[in-house]
């Protein structure tokens, strides 16, 4: 394991020179961090609003960057930002996730505009609802049990539904697959 600081450009970058220095090369990359803060926006400081989108938004843009300039030498790569449901669904007092994720997903589709010369397939991941550190005691209160039932689906996802989406995105099947977005959401999207 090596942890990094994904809202600062010298630990992103740090990270990839060692991927590369320890397995040769640098094939998959995977944005996948986010935090959130759920609260009014007059509740809402500047510094909340600051972390949210240095983490969420800012960390994606450090990973493609640090990678950049292998994947794109390498003339091959598969990029895979994980956005969220709320890249395109609103909830309440969630502005600044649901902002940075939106942006997760029009950034995917320029990047994959301009990467596409390269063979370098970027991709969006927009999952909805999994049980997480971040959600946990929510799902737990019978508000959350409530919304829970309310999902098309019935029920939260389970890893093994996310990681095939990646694993996926990540493969030779989608070499001409390009600036998607994939939602993995039980059908929140649809409701």
């Amino acid at each position: 394991m090596a942890p990094a600081d994904v809202s600062s450009y010298a630990e992103v970058d740090a990270l990839v020179q060692r991927t590369i220095r320890e397995l040769g090369r640098l094939d998959i990359v995977v944005n996948n961090s986010g935090v959130a803060k759920v609260a009014p926006l007059i509740e809402m400081t500047p510094e909340d609003w600051r972390f949210m989108l240095d983490v969420n938004l800012t960390g994606v843009f450090n990973g493609c960057r640090a990678a950049a300039p292998h994947l794109i030498a390498q003339k091959s790569g598969k990029v895979i930002n994980v956005a969220s449901v709320l890249a395109t669904r609103v909830a309440r007092y969630m502005a600044a996730y649901a902002a940075s994720k939106a942006a997760i997903v029009q950034f995917t589709r320029t990047l994959a505009l301009e990467w596409i010369r390269h063979n370098v397939q970027v991709n969006a991941l927009c999952p909805g609802y999994f049980l997480t550190d971040m959600n946990a005691e929510f799902f737990a209160s019978e508000k959350g049990r409530s919304f829970i039932a309310s999902l098309p689906i019935g029920r939260l996802g389970e890893a093994h539904e996310l990681e095939g989406a990646a694993v996926f995105l990540a493969s030779d099947a989608t070499g001409y697959v390009t600036g998607t977005t994939l939602y993995v959401d039980g059908g929140h999207s649809l409701a």
